[in-house]
């Protein structure tokens, strides 16, 4: 017979531990090991979350209460945030969510258009159908108005009398809108005023007077149309006013700000600007002097019955005072006789007319609004703090007289001071008071944010951790030792059948060393016995005797 060689037994000791289980043992072995698996697999994924997304935000409460009934019928989990202000799903389920949602409808936005319509039951009333038509209409504002992006929602009420025959008794509709806006948002007169129209355009015979607008907090905008009516100015001027005192608050910062460092001076400037439209026509006249006389037009009429009289011919004659009148009494006086005085007797008449142009100026002077009336300008420099020879900054020392002086000149050039328009200027030293930030109390820290978060993915990994070492402890260990077991009987039973049969060193391990060596009959008896009890090991050592003689 041959020596049987050193070779590896076709079963590993693995499956021959395994055969020595019976049927119960192995389906328990096998229940333990995918409970084990199960629940390490579902530790797993609990400590591993799928992150959520949010599906809708700023939803109100019907239309959130249909979108979670409408997840809950589709199996889609959910989360809803701790405000309630959102609704979570899982991120992969987002967009196939909001289809599947769009396909019923939701969300509605909370407000109903016309659509209303659609579904009109036959037999409806006419008063009915008004109604109906009017929420309609408001719903449709509604979405018309929150389509701004300044606007958080919108309610539109609609107030329309009825139709009557009777011209007294014709009453106009109106409206009221209410507008909840974004944080920190808040509408221009412009959009205001685009609402006001929008709602009474809308609306057959509404006059935009009768349409109010108000915000969240009750307060009527819809009134800024009007102007501020006690300081005679509207939106626009008062924004004018502020960009004027804008740019000079710039220059001053620009030309300072290099001198004095960021911080360390404050400026306010009050601009009085003239927003009066002046229209005026002046006509004056001068006289005219000698030599810039001008003729315009000269007329002479001359009238008479005999020979006229010198016309002031120098001589004696001419500076003598005039001989008395005499006036013929009884003597008519005869045609063609000599008067007294060499003077010839008859009529005459000289008449002579002048036309002088006139000095006329006519002046057509328009002022245009926005001319800047005044500028105040107050400029707070605060006191220096030289570093010292540590270079920490030293004791505070206020800016001297000519320090004062030259900031005071070149903020008078940078806003072109005029002392004719009545402009002033104040520039004053004082040392700043540093606000200290207030302490902000200390959060505990288990009510800080990012520690409840650490402490819970922490929690998630110590449960996981805890689970395992269970299902290693119940469950794997158990199962290992029962292996364990089946195998060292496995060995030893091959150890003894080895012997049995006289054969040594089978290449699985050497007989134990003792005081007492077995006789021959001893040893085939061990081997008929391990033979009636184990005819499977005795066949697999005889097929590993055939293989490593072949």
């Amino acid at each position: 017979m041959a020596e049987p060689a050193t070779a590896s037994p076709t079963l590993p000791l693995g499956l021959a531990a395994l055969s020595r289980l019976d049927a119960r043992q192995k389906l328990m072995a096998m229940a333990m090991v995918a409970l084990a698996i199960a629940v390490l697999v579902g530790a797993w994924l609990w400590t591993k979350e799928p992150p959520y997304g949010v599906l809708f935000s700023n939803l109100s409460d019907q239309d959130g209460g249909q979108i979670v009934a409408a997840l809950q019928q589709q199996n889609i989990p959910y989360k809803v945030s701790e405000r309630g202000g959102a609704i979570l799903v899982p991120v992969g389920q987002v967009h196939e969510a909001r289809l599947k949602l769009a396909s019923q409808g939701l969300p509605k936005g909370g407000l109903v258009g016309f659509e209303l319509m659609e579904n009109q039951k036959l037999g409806i009333s006419q008063f009915a159908e008004q109604i109906n038509y009017q929420r309609g209409l408001e719903g449709e504002l509604a979405r018309s108005i929150q389509a701004l992006g300044a606007v958080r929602a919108a309610r539109v009420h609609l107030a329309i009398p009825k139709q009557t025959a009777f011209l007294r008794d014709d009453l106009k509709p109106s409206a009221s809108v209410l507008v909840s806006l974004q944080p920190g948002r808040t509408l221009e007169p412009a959009q205001i005023a685009g609402i006001v129209h929008l709602v009474s355009s809308s609306v057959p015979q509404l006059s935009p007077a009768n349409v109010s607008v108000i915000d969240q907090d009750g307060k009527l905008i819809s009134q800024r149309l009007d102007g501020f009516k006690n300081d005679n100015l509207n939106p626009s001027q008062l924004g004018y006013v502020k960009e004027v005192e804008a740019q000079y608050v710039k220059r001053i910062e620009t030309i300072l700000e290099p001198l004095l460092g960021k911080g360390n001076f404050r400026t306010q400037v009050a601009a009085e600007i003239d927003f009066s439209q002046i229209e005026q026509v002046e006509e004056s006249y001068q006289p005219n002097p000698a030599p810039k006389t001008a003729i315009r037009s000269q007329q002479t009429a001359e009238s008479g019955a005999g020979s006229p009289p010198a016309l002031g011919v120098p001589g004696a004659l001419t500076n003598q005072p005039p001989v008395p009148a005499t006036a013929p009494i009884t003597t008519p006086p005869v045609p063609g006789a000599t008067a007294v005085g060499g003077a010839t007797s008859g009529n005459y008449t000289r008449n002579a007319t002048i036309n002088y142009e006139l000095d006329k100026t006519v002046r057509h002077t328009r002022a245009t609004p926005g001319a800047v009336k005044r500028v105040s300008v107050a400029v707070a420099v605060n006191h220096k703090r030289p570093l010292g020879n540590d270079g920490k900054p030293g004791k505070a020392v206020p800016p001297t007289a000519e320090e004062l002086k030259r900031i005071n000149d070149l903020v008078r050039e940078s806003i072109g001071f005029d002392e004719k328009r009545g402009d002033t200027i104040n520039v004053a030293a004082a040392s700043f008071v540093q606000s200290e930030a207030e302490a902000l109390p200390e959060t505990p820290l288990w009510k800080d944010p990012a520690a409840i978060a650490f402490a819970k993915e922490a929690g998630q990994y110590l449960v996981f951790a805890i689970v395992a070492w269970l299902v290693w402890r119940k469950l794997l260990k158990p199962v290992l030792d029962m292996f364990a077991a089946a195998a060292q009987r496995a060995e030893a039973e091959r150890r003894a059948a080895a012997e049995a049969a006289g054969v040594e060193g089978t290449g699985t391990a050497e007989a134990p060393a003792g005081p007492h060596v077995r006789s021959f009959d001893e040893k085939l008896n061990a081997a008929r016995e391990t033979a009636r009890q184990e005819p499977k090991l005795i066949a697999e050592l005889i097929k590993e005797w055939m293989g490593a003689g072949a």
